[in-house]
């Protein structure tokens, strides 16, 4: 039975704290859609994702208007492309990466996910004709991300792949350096990826899921933010009990939403994913959060412990709240999308490194990071290198979108707009890992992925 109080309380998040649904996003398998003939294919592609999805954002305008609850984006996620466009005889992927811009247009979408390849292990051939695609792919497509999977606790990291995508980046980079190098905000490279992700640039359609499946990504750090306003100098078990309530209303909206959305499109509900996804709206910021526990800024010491606590806090809250809680789960850290890491950044209290420490406890990893745009391919590996091995190390998921924007050096601003925001340009470390770059082959996986 609903309770006149938690609904005056849940239409007070969403007016004055940034409550929100951060999107919903229809997962396609397009499996059969692989043919011989790479332009059949491709119109297989964007045929099946123009059914599917067809209804997807007029249902989600509609549960948005009964429901006043807001939903920001409609996504779809396929399977990835390497994996389908494989049985074709093209050269390049770019006419696939082509389709799906025109499907996600069709039906009206803000992002499409799943131009991706998982090479954790080592490369198909496929796999590299898609890797060598993605910078002219996202510089001929407007919505269409891409991801790839360079390790796993199971199999240990691909350092060939690692050496490769920090080329890719700054030919991605290189490509689109008319919007500051924005190819590569679609762009993410992943340690342990999951199959069920909603939220861009990550999300790909797993080769474990249904043919079609409906995910949703709420948020909501305002309002953490502001139920820790309201604890102000309590202890640590008080904070903790404070965002576990708050993370089980917000992924009970969450919920709501996705069963709804389920209901009438036909499509199963798969998950709800409860991370917090901050805007650059004044007030939705992770950083604002840590701050309110005591840090008089992010990226101070005590950080790296007020975020564990927040992201430990944040799960164990949504999984009371729903049995099918996936995607990613916690906190992210995006630079350029969160005003309060934004501010920490400009006044210096908030650097690379001390991000990279803050990702071993946290969602994912170093996110939206703007950094100078003569920045060499093999440092920008060296960082995805470090990433992969916390997450390998850690058995957690770990991703690096990382932005060398051309022409811009260390304390210029660069403005991507809309959720995606404004991004400071960081310092990274002048000295050279070309020679450990260069080793290539895989570091192997840890001893405690032997658990069979």
């Amino acid at each position: 039975m609903i309770n006149k109080n938690e609904l005056l309380e849940t239409m007070h998040m969403i007016d004055r704290e940034h409550l929100d649904i951060r999107t919903i996003t229809m997962g396609i398998s397009i499996f059969d859609c692989a043919c011989s003939n790479a332009e059949i294919s491709a119109q297989k592609i964007y045929d099946k994702i123009c059914t599917k999805a067809k209804d997807l954002v007029k249902t989600g305008e509609a549960i948005e208007r009964e429901l006043g609850i807001p939903i920001i984006n409609k996504r779809i996620s396929v399977t990835p492309i390497s994996l389908v466009a494989g049985a074709s005889n093209a050269k390049s992927y770019v006419l696939f990466a082509k389709a799906l811009d025109r499907a996600g247009k069709q039906v009206g979408v803000n992002f499409l996910g799943g131009f991706s390849a998982l090479v954790h292990k080592g490369f198909t051939e496929a796999d590299r004709i898609l890797i060598s695609s993605i910078p002219e792919a996202l510089a001929q497509t407007d919505i269409v991300c891409s991801s790839v999977n360079v390790g796993n606790t199971k199999a240990g990291i691909n350092m060939d792949a690692v050496k490769l995508m920090g080329e890719i980046i700054k030919g991605t980079a290189d490509l689109t350096q008319s919007t500051n190098g924005f190819g590569c905000a679609k762009l993410v490279i992943f340690c342990n990826s999951v199959e069920d992700n909603p939220f861009m640039a990550g999300a790909f359609h797993g080769v474990g899921e249904p043919d079609c499946v409906i995910n949703v990504g709420v948020s909501g750090p305002g309002v953490v933010k502001h139920a820790l306003e309201r604890v102000k100098g309590c202890d640590f078990g008080v904070v903790s009990e404070t965002i576990k309530k708050t993370a089980f209303k917000v992924t009970r909206m969450g919920q709501l939403v996705a069963l709804e959305a389920s209901k009438r499109l036909g499509v199963p509900f798969g998950i709800v994913d409860l991370s917090l996804a901050p805007t650059p709206a004044r007030g939705d910021s992770v950083a604002y959060i840590l701050e309110e526990m005591g840090l008089e800024r992010c990226g101070t010491h005590g950080t790296t412990a007020a975020l564990a606590l927040l992201n430990d806090a944040v799960k164990k809250g949504g999984v009371f709240a729903s049995s099918y809680v996936g995607g990613l789960s916690g906190a992210f850290i995006p630079v350029s999308e969160d005003a309060g890491m934004i501010s920490a950044v400009k006044c210096g209290a908030l650097s690379l490194d001390k991000l990279e420490a803050m990702t071993c406890v946290c969602s994912v990893g170093l996110d939206m990071i703007v950094i100078p745009g003569d920045t060499s391919a093999s440092t920008i590996s060296a960082i995805i290198a470090d990433e992969a091995a916390i997450g390998m190390i850690n058995n957690k998921t770990t991703a690096v979108r990382i932005i060398p924007a051309p022409g811009k050096k260390v304390g210029d601003v660069v403005e991507f707009g809309g959720l995606l925001g404004t991004g400071p340009v960081m310092e990274v470390n002048s000295a050279s890992s070309e020679e450990f770059i260069s080793r290539g082959g895989r570091i192997p996986a840890p001893i405690h992925s032997l658990r069979n």
